[in-house]
C-alpha cells in the first residue's frame, strides 16, 4: 500500500499517454505525425520548458468531446489512486481548447463526469482549478473567466501556467482580483524558469495562496524567510523540473535545503505523461536521489494535504491526515 498523498500540481492535459492519444485520434478522426505509439514517445525528449509546449499543444488536437475528456480523467484518476493519491486538485487549459472550437461547457462537462464521482469510483476526492496561459493576453484571460462564470460551482479556483519568463504575474492583475471576487482559490506557477521576483509578484498582486513551482525562491533568503513566515505552500515537480531543464540530475534538487529551511514543500508530477512519471514515483525518485528519510517522506505527504483547499471539509482533510500517521512504511514507501 502507497503512503498516503494529495496531488496538487497536475495538469490533465499532460496525463495523455501516447496509447490514449491514439485511442482518441482515431475516435476522433485526427491523424497524429507519428507512425505509432513508440515513435510518439520517443517525443516526449525535450531541451525545455517551450519544446515540451510545442508536443503538448500539438496533442490536444485529439480532445474534442465531453467523453475525450471524461476518458482523460478517469485515466488519470485510475492511475493517481494506485499510487496513493486519496486527493486531487487538477489544473486544465481551458483557452488551449476554446481556441480549437471546443467549449468551456465540453470541457468542464466532460472533466465534471469523472471527476464528480470519482470518490465512488476512485476513492479520490477533487477539486478542479482553471488555469490561464501567461502567453496569450490579459484580454484573454478575463473573456476566459466570463465563460466559466456558469460552471463556478465546479471551479475551485484558478491558476497560471505555460511559458512562463517574460510574461510577469502583474500582467494578469486585473483578473485575478476578478476572480478573488467571485470567491475563486488563486494559485500561480512562479519561479520555475522565472526569477525570484515572480514569485513576490505572484503574493503581492495576484494574491496566490499556493506557489507552483516556487523553485528559485531559494535564490533569495528574505523570500525564503517570507513564505517560511507564512506558510506559503510550493508544489514542486521534481522529475518535471530535470526533464525541463531546470535542474540537470536529481541528486542536485534543492529539495533537501527546502525542507531545512522550513518551507511546507509538496511533491507532485506536473504532467506525468511527458515527464516520466506519476506521483509516488515523483517520492520513490527523489528519497532515492536525495535520501529522504521516512519521517521527510511523511511530513510532505501531511504538507500535501496541509495545503490543500480542503477548508469546505476540515474532517476529510483530518481524516486524511490520520492515514498518513498512521501509515507504515515498509520496503518501497512512497
Amino acid at each position: 500500500m502507497p503512503l498516503p498523498k494529495a496531488e496538487l500540481h497536475l495538469h490533465i492535459e499532460g496525463t495523455l499517454e501516447p496509447e490514449l492519444a491514439f485511442r482518441l485520434a482515431a475516435r476522433n478522426g485526427v491523424e497524429l505525425p507519428y507512425a505509432d505509439t513508440d515513435e510518439l514517445r520517443k517525443a516526449y525528449r525535450f531541451e525545455d520548458l517551450q519544446s515540451f509546449l510545442d508536443l503538448y499543444y500539438q496533442l490536444m488536437a485529439v480532445l474534442r468531446t465531453e467523453q475525450d475528456f471524461e476518458d482523460l480523467a478517469n485515466a488519470y484518476l485510475e492511475r493517481a489512486a494506485a499510487q496513493g493519491v486519496r486527493h486531487a486538485e487538477i489544473f486544465f487549459d481551458p483557452q488551449a481548447h476554446l481556441a480549437r472550437g471546443v467549449g468551456m461547457g465540453t470541457v468542464v462537462g466532460g472533466l465534471w463526469r469523472a471527476l464528480g464521482s470519482s470518490v465512488e469510483n476512485h476513492g479520490v476526492s477533487t477539486r478542479l482549478i482553471m488555469c490561464f496561459l501567461r502567453d496569450e493576453s490579459a484580454e484573454s484571460a478575463m473573456r476566459t473567466l466570463d465563460a466559466a462564470k456558469p460552471y463556478l460551482d465546479r471551479i475551485t479556483g484558478i491558476g497560471l501556467d505555460s511559458a512562463e519568463v517574460g510574461h510577469p504575474p502583474v500582467k494578469f492583475r486585473a483578473v485575478y482580483e476578478a476572480a478573488a471576487a467571485l470567491g475563486l482559490r488563486r494559485v500561480a506557477h512562479a519561479g520555475e524558469e522565472g526569477p525570484p521576483e515572480y514569485i513576490t509578484e505572484a503574493l503581492d498582486l495576484l494574491g496566490v495562496e499556493r506557489v507552483d513551482h516556487g523553485l528559485r525562491c531559494m535564490e533569495d533568503p528574505e523570500l525564503v524567510a517570507r513564505l517560511v513566515r507564512e506558510r506559503i505552500p510550493l508544489t514542486l515537480c521534481p522529475l518535471s523540473n530535470v526533464r525541463l531543464r531546470a535542474v540537470d540530475v536529481l541528486a542536485e534538487h534543492p529539495l533537501p535545503a527546502m525542507i531545512d529551511a522550513g518551507l511546507l514543500c509538496t511533491v507532485n508530477s506536473d504532467d506525468p505523461a511527458y515527464f516520466g512519471g506519476y506521483v509516488a514515483d515523483n517520492y520513490h525518485a527523489v528519497r532515492d536521489a536525495l535520501g529522504l528519510s521516512r519521517e521527510q517522506m511523511r511530513e510532505l505527504a501531511r504538507n500535501s494535504f496541509l495545503a490543500s483547499f480542503l477548508e469546505d471539509d476540515e474532517e476529510l482533510r483530518a481524516r486524511y491526515l490520520a492515514e498518513v500517521d498512521a501509515f507504515e512504511f515498509g520496503q518501497a514507501h512512497g
